[in-house]
């Protein structure tokens, strides 16, 4: 599979240390991961969680309203995606207990920086070998590894902020994501005011997607909430 793609992926990386976040997003994001999410506890890790779904979370163990083993649970009720575990926490009972819940790695601090990486990228391949980057739309498909829509045998390149907002819609497929959430997709941690620049961006994406952009089919508008992807089962 194309790195890229995998760059691609949403991150949710939950730590109630400061300087350990910073480091591992400066880690990952030089490495080329675009899409990092960040939470500092419990509650806030399962609040992004179900705005939008992660594609991978990386967990710490102790955490200051509750356990990562706890978290791992609460998360995985609604969603199947990989988890990894970076903690202080090496005590094999911890190991044991981590992967007897369903972790799919464990990394114990202080860790080097291509080990993350590696195990990272392996989890990530591991968990996406059969996706197809290529989505079916009911008037054209998105070919998220080269950012571009087919339409009418045209492929049409998709600027980087269009191609943020349709992977977060593809992963949510079928259901609402909000304007916040795509504002913060689009725009970062602080999304407020740039619901007036998402609208242009969706009127965009619907002229490249939809053979009638004035009554999409593909993307619609849910009022008052946000939009939805309806993807082609092929």
């Amino acid at each position: 599979m194309n790195n890229d793609y995998l760059l691609n992926k949403c991150i949710l990386l939950v730590d109630d240390e400061q300087e350990l976040l910073d480091m591992v997003v400066s880690i990952l994001s030089e490495y080329g991961f675009q899409n990092i999410k960040t939470a500092k506890s419990v509650k806030e890790a399962i609040a992004k969680a179900e705005k939008s779904w992660p594609d991978l979370a990386i967990l710490d163990v102790m955490l200051p309203d509750g356990s990562g083993f706890n978290l791992m649970e609460q998360l995985k009720k609604d969603s199947d995606y990989p988890i990894l575990f970076l903690t202080a926490c090496g005590e094999e009972h911890d190991k044991f207990k981590g992967f007897g819940i369903g972790a799919d790695d464990y990394i114990v601090k202080p860790f080097l920086p291509k080990e993350l990486l590696f195990r990272v990228m392996a989890i990530l391949r591991r968990s996406y070998k059969d996706e197809n980057p290529l989505v079916h739309l009911h008037d054209s498909q998105i070919d998220f590894s080269r950012a571009e829509v087919i339409k009418n045998q045209e492929h049409i390149p998709l600027t980087a902020k269009e191609h943020n907002l349709l992977s977060v819609l593809y992963r949510n497929a079928g259901r609402i994501v909000t304007i916040d959430a795509l504002c913060e997709a689009a725009w970062g941690s602080n999304p407020f005011g740039y619901e007036n620049s998402l609208m242009a961006h969706i009127r965009r994406i619907r002229e490249k997607i939809e053979q009638n952009p004035s009554r999409p089919i593909s993307l619609v508008t849910v009022k008052g909430l946000g939009y939805k992807l309806i993807v082609e089962r092929k």
